[in-house]
Parts: C-alpha cells; sequence; structure tokens
C-alpha cells in the first residue's frame, strides 16, 4: 500500500472538506433528529458513494484524456463556479 498517496489524499480532502455546506447541512440534521450516530452512518455512506463514482470517472477518464488536461479542467471549473458564486449568479 502506498501510504503517502493515502496520507496526501486524505489530508487534501480533509482540509477541502472542513466547514464545507455537507458539514453544515450533517450538524443541521444532527441537531434536529437528535440522532447523531444515523446522521453520522449517512453522511459516511453518501460520501463513500460520491467518491467511488468520483475515483472510477477520474480512472476512466484518463484512458481518453492525459490527466493533465483533467486537472486544468477541473481548476477551471472550480473557477468559473466561484466566480459565479461570488457574483450572486449561482
Amino acid at each position: 500500500m502506498d501510504w503517502k498517496m493515502f496520507f496526501a489524499t486524505f489530508g487534501v480532502v480533509f482540509l477541502a472538506e472542513l466547514g464545507d455546506k455537507t458539514q453544515l447541512a450533517g450538524l443541521n440534521l444532527a441537531a434536529k433528529s437528535r440522532m447523531p450516530f444515523l446522521v453520522f452512518l449517512g453522511s459516511v455512506s453518501a460520501y463513500a458513494v460520491v467518491t467511488l463514482i468520483t475515483v472510477l470517472l477520474g480512472d476512466t477518464l484518463t484512458k481518453f484524456i492525459r490527466p493533465e488536461y483533467i486537472k486544468y479542467g477541473a481548476a477551471s471549473i472550480f473557477i468559473v463556479i466561484g466566480i459565479l458564486m461570488f457574483s450572486g449568479k449561482l
């Protein structure tokens, strides 16, 4: 197992998700439902499925598109969404 890749991925995802709207939704659901363990299980399950889809899509795309282009495309989309959110159009 490549522990360097594991910890790099963990660190990037952990930092990217801090304060995310998903965490705020989980906080709200746990507070309203008073069932934090079920909210935790639901959140972890949903994130695992989304991550699986993302990883499979990334692996498939690299068979047709160079990884550098995927990186630049993802960065461009991220910037466009940020601009749209900042301008209030999203």
